[in-house]
């Protein structure tokens, strides 16, 4: 360690500056004496990263007569000695976490077609006989269920499927992104193939009454039928199924999101390729917005990727967000994602195709779709300013993906949407004496340990839910052992990208006791949680800095 002698006025005068930036943040109580504030935010430069030496400034009475910032005279009237407070400041060596880094309500999905996901005989699954690592990537898993399947009947759910594949993923730690689709052009094989191949509507739809019509499938001589989209009793069936799929799944912290897929093939509210079938208005999609937006209060709820003009804005106005599926195969897809993302909320993508189909195309624009690039895919990324991405939408779950471009995936995996990175720490403790006016005599010792970091959001998207930041002193095995100062509450949205900001915690430890700060075998533990709830009843912490020193809990160890 290296020591040097501060004089204690100019040290206070700093801390008071400091402090005077302390800015306040909604935070829940902690320890009693202790407080934690948050520091303004600045985006336009980067704090500078920490020293690896620990440095000791100490300041001890020398003579100096008077009071001075910094110190504190002594209680004995008869006494004209100063007691002086003495300070270690103790910096962290920083250094990014090395490898791939995935966290909760953002990142890479792959298709997830039920529970047998996660059975050793799939052999692209996490625990198949390939060993893919795309799943090292994956936050969340994604994809469609069928309505017919899910609303047998009038005023019948079975949601037995659906949540035996929740429960899979929850032990998995993963979530769902829940597409319910009501057709499929995908699966129309021949002429007047059986209905329930690609007409996922419930028969009893059209039992009470509503109407169908025969289409032509684009670019072959096939016929089938299509929903009338817009016949009331088809809107009527949507709005039943709506609002039982919210009384079962509003507010599920298994469901990521939800997309309003009721028009349309795939349910992205378009007809391209079933022609004869016509979209309704726009008034008619508005009202099923709104309804939606009526039922849904806690679940975010998703714009699919055909929705645009006044439909989209007035999905903006509902808090309702926006995916395209249209991404790299279509020039300019990205850039319509920046409404979703000025409007502070996330974005949601998926390519036009897959991986391995997109390298075959010839690049021919209009009549064609562009090639899948490293390059395309990045400014994909950055442009929308990504949240969420479909890593490979084909059933090989993202090996070919991941084994072409794994070390570009596994760096974006730390751009794409909130990615959190400790830039500055130091641990600063005031150690101040204190005197027995009775005997004249030091009896022990007040001290005050303050922890000053900077973090900053590194991905290309604000975090979209509160998260709340948490620092310990752990012991050698990384056991918690005191909280400094209180919790920090970060709220939703309010970290945006490429912002940085500085965060403070301090707790008072009285006289007499140990100070864990100076404690042989302590360190600083940082964390960083989705609720209060969760610190306090000792769960671990779900969200994970991008720092090395991450533990098995992942909780950030400090190094000094």
């Amino acid at each position: 360690m290296i020591f040097r002698r501060i004089l204690p006025s100019l040290f206070a005068s700093a801390v008071a500056l400091f402090f005077a930036a302390c800015g306040d943040d909604a935070s829940s109580s902690g320890p009693e004496g202790g407080e934690s504030s948050t520091i303004e935010e600045s985006s336009s430069s980067d704090a500078a990263q920490s020293s690896s030496s620990a440095e000791v400034s100490s300041s001890s009475g020398n003579g100096d007569s008077g009071t001075e910032a910094g110190m504190t005279s002594s209680s004995n009237a008869d006494s004209s000695a100063a007691i002086q407070a003495d300070t270690i400041i103790i910096p962290f060596a920083l250094k990014p976490f090395d490898g791939p880094l995935s966290n909760p309500h953002k990142g890479f999905t792959v298709p997830t077609g039920g529970a047998w996901v996660f059975v050793p005989e799939f052999e692209y699954g996490p625990y198949g006989s390939l060993n893919n690592r795309a799943w090292d990537l994956v936050s969340y898993g994604s994809g469609y269920q069928q309505w017919n399947k899910l609303n047998p009947a009038k005023g019948v759910y079975d949601w037995t499927e659906l949540e035996k594949l929740l429960n899979a993923l929850a032990e998995h730690n993963m979530t769902y992104a829940l597409r319910v689709l009501p057709y499929t052009p995908s699966f129309i094989k021949s002429d007047f193939p059986p209905q329930e191949d690609y007409d996922w509507t419930p028969p009893f739809v059209y039992e009470m009454g509503a109407k169908k019509i025969q289409i032509d499938l684009r670019g072959t001589e096939y016929h089938a039928y299509a929903p009338v989209w817009d016949d009331s009793v088809y809107i009527w069936a949507a709005k039943e199924f709506a609002k039982a799929l919210a009384e079962k799944y509003d507010g599920d912290p298994r469901i990521e999101y939800i997309d309003v897929r009721t028009f349309g093939e795939w349910g992205e509210w378009h007809t391209s390729h079933i022609l004869g079938s016509e979209m309704p208005a726009d008034s008619v999609l508005i009202d099923m917005l709104d309804y939606y937006a009526s039922l849904f209060k806690k679940t975010q709820l998703v714009l699919p990727s055909n929705g645009f003009g006044d439909v989209y804005t007035h999905a903006l106005e509902l808090g309702i967000t926006k995916r395209d599926d249209g991404f790299i195969g279509i020039p300019g897809r990205p850039d319509t994602l920046l409404r979703a993302y000025n409007a502070n909320l996330p974005t949601i993508a998926e390519n036009i195709a897959g991986y391995r189909t997109m390298l075959t195309y010839d690049d021919l624009i209009p009549g064609g779709s562009q090639k899948w690039t490293a390059e395309r895919w990045v400014d994909a990324i950055i442009t929308a300013h990504l949240t969420y991405y479909v890593l490979d939408q084909d059933n090989d779950c993202g090996y070919y993906f991941y084994k072409d471009n794994k070390a570009l995936a596994d760096s974006m995996s730390k751009v794409i949407g909130y990615n959190f990175t400790v830039t500055q720490a130091e641990l600063v403790t005031v150690v101040t004496p204190t005197a027995e006016k009775s005997a004249g005599t030091a009896t022990g010792n007040a001290a005050t340990n303050t922890l000053n970091i900077s973090v900053k959001n590194t991905g290309v998207a604000p975090c979209f839910f509160d998260v709340y930041l948490v620092a310990e002193f752990v012991d050698s095995t990384g056991k918690a052992l005191a909280q400094i100062g209180e919790t920090v509450r970060i709220p939703k949205g309010t970290f945006k990208d490429g912002a940085s900001r500085q965060f403070s915690f301090s707790g008072a430890v009285p006289a007499g006791e140990a100070n864990l700060a100076i404690q042989p075998g302590v360190s600083v533990a940082l964390s960083l949680y989705e609720s209060e709830d969760a610190y306090k009843s000792g769960k671990n912490p779900t969200v994970r800095f991008d720092n090395d020193g991450l533990q098995g809990n992942n909780k950030l160890l400090l190094h000094k």
